[in-house]
């Protein structure tokens, strides 16, 4: 089985980079490797190596992800999207094909976190190495058992070709392009199952360079659920609890906010949403303009 991976990528050039190393550890090589980027800073100075693809264009994760699937050329099984900041283990790759081997009706699937920085000051890349060199020094079998799941997770996620077909990621969700992982899984539902699984496991360290600005973010907390409702992709109930939790999170904490986060932007951007909801200007793709 063939496994493609696609990196979608602005703003971190060091955490790009070292994903040369990591597809090097894989104890199954990938059948290719694209970094898809907004601009040539999003890569270190010089950088070049005849194992990656770059591709080049308008910033914004759906669109670069978009392109990736687009300039695929070694007719991958599965193609694999990871985030720029998340450190696999070596059997990553095998991990993924052994799932996708394992489950003829599997569409889409995330793995398993050893850490996941995204919800604190996150994770150094010297602690993600020794947690997942420990891991791999265990050598534990690979558990291709499936576990439930509402959607995949956009760091580390992975998808059968052959039922992408012509789905994409939508670009209606401009920039960080908030909860495009769980819409487009969804749409993948009507072809195969979406779980989760074990089979694979990395770190994601949650490094806070390149993400949106609080303001964006908090518009996006409210405008992204109240669209994908209306696509069908987010059930009312799974969209109101989404809302619900971080809108009353950025509130609470706005008084005494962690310092990696931008509490007040988000009450901003939260309440920016509210008022364009109630004079029906409210689009996800409203945060372009601010």
């Amino acid at each position: 089985m063939k496994v493609a991976i696609v990196i979608a990528s602005v703003g971190r050039p060091v955490e790009l980079a070292r994903w040369v190393d990591h597809a090097r550890r894989q104890t199954l090589t990938p059948s290719e490797i694209i970094f898809s980027i907004a601009s040539d800073a999003d890569l270190p100075a010089g950088f070049a190596d005849p194992s990656v693809k770059v591709l080049r264009g308008p910033k914004g994760s759906c669109h670069q992800r978009n392109s990736g699937l687009d300039a695929l050329t070694s007719a991958p099984d599965v193609v694999a999207f990871f985030d720029d900041d998340y450190v696999p283990s070596r059997r990553c790759i095998e991990g993924i094909a052994a799932v996708f081997t394992a489950h003829p009706d599997l569409v889409g699937t995330s793995g398993q976190l050893l850490a996941d920085g995204i919800h604190s000051a996150g994770v150094d890349y010297e602690t993600a190495t020794t947690m997942v060199e420990a891991y791999d020094a265990e050598d534990p079998p690979i558990d291709t058992s499936l576990i439930k799941a509402m959607g995949t997770y956009g760091c580390n996620m992975a998808f059968r070709c052959a039922a992408i077909g012509d789905v994409r990621f939508d670009e209606k969700l401009p920039l960080y392009a908030w909860q495009e992982d769980v819409d487009f899984s969804r749409r993948l539902r009507s072809r195969g199952r979406v779980e989760r699984t074990h089979g694979f496991v990395g770190v994601h360290q949650g490094v806070k360079g390149g993400r949106s600005p609080g303001l964006r973010l908090g518009y996006s907390q409210v405008a992204n659920p109240l669209y994908l409702i209306r696509k069908g992709t987010m059930a009312p109930s799974d969209a109101l609890w989404l809302m619900m939790r971080n809108v009353g999170s950025n509130h609470v904490k706005a008084f005494t906010p962690e310092p990696w986060v931008d509490r007040k932007g988000r009450v901003a951007g939260n309440w920016r949403a509210v008022k364009d909801l109630l004079t029906g200007k409210l689009r996800p793709d409203r945060i372009l303009d601010f």
